[in-house]
């Protein structure tokens, strides 16, 4: 463990402005957020004899086969946690590992048949629990949120 000073000497922080004090109550609550949805998707992917992050994956190459770093961007996780699950989803036969025309060593991730249908039984249980949500918050709110997400997450 690094030494430290003692507390006294710690350097005092500037000050936040309006919008940087918004900012961090909007990181602390998508923390939390975060992990409500993860316990809300663990349950959900239950339906289809998934956990969340074989669901995530799986997500990943529902409309195209792609390799495994390309799923890691586009879910923003590490391709070493992707590779780790794709392996079991490979398997259990819920995704296929294929050739890849562009490069000879980074195998695609395909969805299989039995894949396909462990997200229909999940998406079975997810369109009313969406809905039910949705329709608290409200189609106009969650839009204005999706946008304000895709502004924090584009400056990050």
């Amino acid at each position: 463990m690094s030494e430290h000073p003692p507390r006294e000497e710690w350097p005092v922080p500037p000050p936040l402005s309006e919008a940087g004090a918004a900012l961090t109550d909007v990181v602390l609550e998508t923390f939390r957020l975060n992990a409500r949805l993860l316990e809300v998707a663990q349950g959900l992917a239950a339906h289809g004899d998934m956990t969340a992050a074989w669901w995530q994956v799986l997500g990943g190459v529902i409309d195209q086969p792609r390799s495994v770093a390309d799923v890691g961007r586009r879910m923003g996780v590490t391709r070493q946690s992707v590779q780790r699950i794709a392996d079991v989803l490979v398997e259990r036969g819920l995704a296929e590992y294929r050739p890849n025309p562009a490069h000879r060593r980074a195998k695609l991730l395909a969805c299989t048949e039995a894949g396909y249908w462990s997200i229909r039984r999940i998406s079975i249980a997810t369109h009313p629990w969406a809905d039910e949500v949705g329709a608290k918050i409200g189609a106009d709110a969650l839009r204005q949120t999706l946008a304000t997400m895709r502004a924090l997450n584009e400056s990050a």
